[in-house]
């Protein structure tokens, strides 16, 4: 496999000041010059700041957990693209299943928001995935299908800044999987993931869709991350609860490496 691993951290709303400064510095110390995974960390907006200073000189990027699809406004609460460029960050996640199944985005919303954040020349993480109930029902591919084709309509494969398959990664999470201890099986992800590079295939081509870097998102722990991401179309890991505890990222981060 070609495509080089991406692990991203995000800390949700989890941590204060401190501990998102002592967790960036630890991981600093024990991963920041990894250079055969790319690395990236997303601490809650008002950490933002302080966390890309402390990760200054290191190859972990920062990410934002959310942004929104309007440059500027009467839009309260929100944070633009332009924001985060103007503070260093280079990721932003966008469709995570806690904005959509607790904060109610629609698909149409999430598009919204990758179109502008592409051309504000932030790179995406975009995750999809599909609730206990719709894989019960045998859905899943449906619903990752759906949410794919609608989060990249009228986005194309070359972009003012660079090729689409530079500047996206897809995050396949299971949201029955998330925070609950419970995790798709390898061959369960392999399964998904495989189906969304076939449906990126179909929507762009081949070469694209070879290089778009998917990652699996879900319970993503050092017990489990080596089975993980040694299937072929697993390209690495958005992790939660394990990104809260240095420890443990960098295990996971050695086991992309291994």
């Amino acid at each position: 496999m070609s495509r080089k691993l991406f692990v991203a951290g995000n800390w949700k709303m989890n941590t204060d000041k401190s501990g998102a400064v002592g967790l960036a510095g630890d991981m600093k110390e024990k991963i920041g010059q990894v250079t055969n995974v790319d690395l990236a960390v997303a601490p809650p907006f008002v950490y933002l700041p302080a966390v890309i200073e402390v990760l200054e000189g290191s190859n972990i990027q920062v990410a934002a957990q959310n942004m929104y699809c309007q440059s500027n406004g009467a839009y309260t609460g929100e944070t633009s693209g332009e924001m985060l460029n103007d503070l260093g960050c280079r990721y932003v996640i966008l469709g995570h299943s806690e904005r959509r199944h607790v904060l109610g985005e629609t698909d149409e919303l999430v598009n919204q928001k990758v179109v502008k954040a592409l051309s504000d020349g932030l790179n995406v993480i975009l995750c999809v995935g599909e609730l206990l109930e719709q894989r019960k029902g045998g859905l899943t591919n449906e619903v990752v299908a759906r949410q794919v084709k609608i989060a990249l309509e009228g986005v194309g494969k070359d972009l003012d800044e660079g090729r689409l398959s530079d500047r996206l990664t897809v995050a396949y999470e299971p949201v029955w999987a998330i925070g609950t201890g419970e995790t798709a099986t390898p061959d369960q992800a392999q399964q998904v993931h495989a189906m969304a590079r076939g449906l990126l295939a179909d929507m762009y081509d081949s070469s694209v869709a070879d290089d778009i870097r998917i990652q699996y998102g879900g319970s993503v722990k050092p017990s489990n991350a080596a089975d993980l991401l040694n299937q072929s179309d697993i390209d690495g890991a958005l992790v939660g609860g394990a990104s809260l505890d240095a420890g443990d990222f960098a295990a996971i981060v050695e086991a992309g490496v291994n």
